[in-house]
């Protein structure tokens, strides 16, 4: 087992791909930190989060602190004598936390740092188009996601590839890549590269900021390919959603997952449905078509447009919300 004592910071599923390879790999964890249970879903039943359900399994000690100041906690971190501390899609760290271990903090976040700080790295890469994204390794300072790189791993982003797909892969990647740099940390052979050195020159620094619902909304002006990246950028979750309109004015509310653009000089009015009523649903919008593949009604599951469409029949008097 390596000598080195780690704690590691995280919440979700994403996270608990960083921790396992750390465990499989013999590193010695001395600590795990994550959020405190909290009751969710419609029967408000109490729920833990991936984090703390692999770390009970694997028997490994649980820290939840409600505050990350209290100074109890704080005492706790200090009596573990860590000698590096890992976060994987955590919580903003004062700095009392993050200074603590004699070799410092280091976070995992999706994106190729400095574009796409922020909460939302993996949505916002998609929904503005990027031909590649990929996850970077940094030390923390004060400025959030602006610390110097350690390492940095690229992936490219097909064109219909989903946010979700894409954070399953990252999830794969980014293990690797924590591994990679505890390693490193370890043999005190690592780069620390400033941030600034991974701007082009003239080219525009890119933000992630956090999704809200009010943001999910699709708007039929737009181009094809930029209706198309929204609704990949916000699949599965949060998910781009509309309307659909029936010809008595009765409106029904829909989420979108899976979509293909047909770029093409068509005739329809923007906003037309057009379906063959069996197998096929597409948008008509300026330059061409959003072909619906995966889709929600409120209150129904997820289904692919086939199924949707042998329980839900529409035809082309039907519209989509402006």
């Amino acid at each position: 087992m390596s000598q080195l004592r780690i704690i590691f910071m995280g919440t979700p599923e994403f996270a608990v791909e960083s921790l396992d390879i750390l465990v499989k790999n013999n590193y010695n964890i001395v600590g795990v930190i994550t959020v405190p249970d909290k009751p969710a879903g419609r029967g408000q039943e109490i729920q833990q989060s991936a984090v703390k359900n692999y770390a009970l399994e694997k028997g490994l000690n649980i820290l939840q602190p409600e505050k990350l100041k209290d100074e109890n906690f704080l005492q706790q971190l200090r009596d573990l004598k860590a000698d590096l501390q890992i976060v994987v899609a955590f919580r903003m760290l004062p700095v009392v936390v993050w200074e603590m271990p004699r070799l410092g903090t280091f976070n995992l976040h999706g994106s190729l740092l400095p574009q796409y700080r922020g909460a939302a790295p993996i949505n916002w890469a998609v929904i503005n188009g990027e031909k590649e994204t990929g996850v970077s390794t940094f030390f923390l300072q004060h400025e959030i996601d602006t610390g110097k790189i350690i390492f940095r791993e690229k992936t490219p982003i097909a064109e219909n590839e989903t946010a979700g797909e894409i954070h399953d892969r990252l999830m794969l990647v980014g293990a690797n890549l924590v591994l990679k740099t505890v390693k490193a940390i370890e043999e005190n052979k690592y780069p620390q590269i400033d941030q600034s050195e991974f701007i082009a020159n003239g080219e525009q620094e890119k933000h992630a900021p956090k999704i809200f619902k009010e943001d999910c909304k699709i708007d039929w002006s737009k181009t094809v390919l930029e209706i198309h990246n929204f609704i990949r950028g916000l699949s599965p979750y949060p998910a781009a959603y509309s309307s659909l309109i029936a010809p008595d004015g009765k409106t029904y509310s829909l989420k979108l997952f899976k979509t293909e653009k047909e770029i093409s000089n068509q005739t329809h009015a923007i906003y037309s449905v057009i379906t063959d009523s069996k197998t096929n649903l597409k948008i008509a919008v300026k330059d061409g078509y959003i072909i619906v593949k995966e889709l929600q009604l409120a209150g129904k599951k997820k289904m692919a447009t086939t199924d949707f469409l042998r329980g839900f029949p529409i035809n082309n008097e039907w519209k989509i919300s402006q």
